[in-house]
């Protein structure tokens, strides 16, 4: 069932975007996967790198590889929030999330391994982890072409950016995550604070739905995304705590890493709601 709500979600959300766009998104997601094949066949082809990895995997905890998918999984729905809001992306708290170096070839390594169970699970059985390499050298190159996306038409990168956000979802659901609470409150990142703009009120007589109290002819006030008007020694107290419109409960970006796939997510849901 998640499965198909995934994907029906993320065609629902292409399903608004131009041809010029789906163009520049698959070039994007072609571009991605193909470093990731690179740096998992670089992975797999040092005995050193390898062991390395691997050791790094043990030594986390469940939700610490949780925490490592769920920052692969806001990483790859960036490419695709780009395209479809600009305007909430243009300072992005999912910078700091993006995988480099020994995190980004733990989490392609253990999402290989998962994927190399689920498809043969008594591959690895018999095995001990130093000889698993070799297997899934194998299974890489006999899989070489859908890892890579070489010579993908646009509809077949874009399903295999389905099924890579389907999986990842699915891993971060699974999986233990202990500070992940549903309806939990976060805070505004402030990046996205210190971006918003100051603007003059127009016309007297609008209240602060915070204070109660006036927003006079005149005064500068703070506009959210959601173009809502809020006294700023309201908003600001408001935004340390919460990342909602006070009015519509608009998101605004958190650097909470849940917080932000949610958020993220459900900008997703709202885009695609009109396509069925």
């Amino acid at each position: 069932m998640e499965e198909n709500t995934t994907g029906t979600v993320i065609i629902a959300a292409l399903s608004t975007l131009s041809p010029p766009q789906i163009s520049s998104l698959t070039t994007s997601i072609s571009a991605l996967f193909h470093f990731h094949h690179r740096r998992l066949s670089f992975l797999l082809s040092s005995h050193t790198l390898f062991s390395l990895s691997l050791h790094h995997l043990h030594s986390l905890s469940l939700h610490q590889k949780s925490r490592l998918i769920a920052r692969h999984l806001l990483s790859i729905l960036s490419h695709l929030s780009h395209f479809l809001f600009p305007r909430t992306t243009r300072m992005p708290p999912y910078a700091t999330n993006i995988l480099y170096g020994r995190d980004l070839d733990s989490v392609l390594l253990l999402l290989l391994l998962c994927e190399l169970h689920q498809h043969d699970p008594e591959s690895l059985k018999t095995l001990s982890p130093m000889d698993w390499r070799a297997s899934l050298s194998n299974y890489v190159s006999d899989t070489m072409l859908t890892l890579s996306g070489v010579s993908f038409t646009n509809s077949e990168t874009l399903i295999k950016y389905i099924e890579v956000v389907t999986k990842c979802r699915k891993f971060v659901d699974v999986m233990d995550c202990g500070d992940r609470k549903e309806g939990k409150e976060v805070a505004a990142s402030v990046a996205a604070v210190v971006a918003l703009p100051s603007v003059e009120v127009q016309q007297g007589g609008k209240e602060c739905v915070i204070c109660k109290e006036e927003m006079r002819k005149g005064r500068d006030v703070c506009e959210l995304p959601c173009e809502h008007q809020f006294h700023w020694m309201c908003i600001l107290p408001w935004l340390v705590k919460r990342n909602t419109c006070p009015c519509c409960r608009h998101r605004l970006p958190t650097d909470d890493l849940y917080g932000e796939i949610e958020r993220q997510w459900a900008f997703l849901v709202k885009i695609g709601a009109g396509y069925f």
